[in-house]
């Protein structure tokens, strides 16, 4: 069934674009192990062998080419891992290989920042293979930083980097709306007007999406923080152990900054409240200014003709309805 679900998923990634087109292949590096490397094509991939150093391929999973490699290169428990259409962020053993699925901040032209990219990793001693579908700044940094040999020198070094480089930006995102929600707190406090509220929804909201994959993959660096494989060093279980810290003290500020998104929605409520019983107030008081004079309106107006009794009729049932009234009111406490 585990095969019949991985090549099911395979097929729908081939026929999901034309067999002509965009390469599948954004980035292939064979590491020289001092923080470069050989950059390599197709070619290049199907000639590397494993005494040639550690090969790092970013592949686009949607794209032809890319999803012919991992059917082929791939056996189908971590396919159907990997190509999971909406995975959680997780960490789990397989052998000597590290299977890894992380979130990250959609830092792409007109993509909403919280509706975040899916990076999925397949980490072996001498092979490393990453899969996305939409652009990766943090993979991009990488294959930037082996160009100019400042960038990872192993498998384990590229883990450790990749999750920092996801975890920076994370950082970053929740600094931006905690500075944002401090803002509006601000701006509350000052009275100030503006569109507070639509603000403090929209933190919200942002808040609600991240934390979504954030709490998952909080777990999953936690759980990756002790893994026990032969290629990783003491160092390297120090520096997961890092970032799921960091991790964990982002997600602890995101959920502040939503708590107090939340309470300043409620003093803005109570504020404009205030603002409300204010004005029905003062119209309370022109209403008491008015009112005798309709009460007196309304016994002038009354026909006398000949008989005086209507009046005196009229003023007695005021007189009985204000008396109930005063007692009613000290019954319940109204009148002090």
């Amino acid at each position: 069934m585990l095969q019949r679900a991985g090549a099911s998923r395979y097929n729908h990634c081939v026929t999901a674009t034309a067999t002509t087109g965009p390469s599948g292949l954004t980035h292939a590096f064979v590491l020289d192990g001092a923080g470069g490397g050989r950059a390599l094509d197709w070619a290049g991939v199907d000639a590397w062998t494993p005494d040639d150093g550690v090969l790092w391929l970013n592949l686009d999973y949607s794209l032809s080419d890319g999803a012919r490699w991992i059917a082929t290169n791939l056996d189908d428990i971590a396919r159907d891992a990997l190509l999971d259409i909406d995975p959680r962020p997780r960490a789990f053993v397989r052998g000597d290989d590290l299977l890894m699925i992380v979130r990250g901040i959609n830092l792409n032209v007109g993509a909403a920042p919280e509706d975040m990219i899916s990076i999925r990793a397949s980490i072996g001693p001498r092979r490393v293979v990453t899969l996305r579908h939409r652009t990766s700044t943090s993979i991009a940094t990488i294959a930037s930083d082996l160009v100019r040999g400042v960038g990872p020198r192993d498998a384990a070094g590229f883990t450790s980097a990749l999750i920092e480089h996801i975890v920076e930006h994370v950082v970053t995102r929740v600094d931006t709306i905690g500075d944002v929600v401090a803002s509006c707190e601000d701006q509350v406090l000052a009275d100030a007007r503006g569109d507070v509220r639509a603000r403090l929804a929209d933190q919200r909201r942002r808040a609600i999406a991240l934390r979504r994959f954030l709490a998952p993959q909080r777990d999953a660096l936690v759980k990756l923080a002790g893994v026990q494989l032969p290629w990783l060093a003491v160092d390297d279980h120090a520096r997961y152990a890092e970032s799921a810290d960091r991790l964990a003290r982002t997600l602890e500020e995101l959920d502040a900054a939503r708590d107090r998104a939340a309470v300043t929605q409620e003093e803005l409520q109570s504020r404009i409240g205030e603002v409300t019983n204010q004005r029905l107030y003062l119209l309370s008081l022109i209403t008491a200014v008015f009112l005798p004079l309709g009460f007196v309106c309304a016994l002038l107006s009354v026909p006398l003709d000949h008989d005086e009794w209507p009046f005196w009729l009229l003023c007695g049932v005021c007189a009985i309805g204000a008396g109930t009234q005063i007692v009613a009111f000290k019954r319940r406490g109204w009148l002090g």
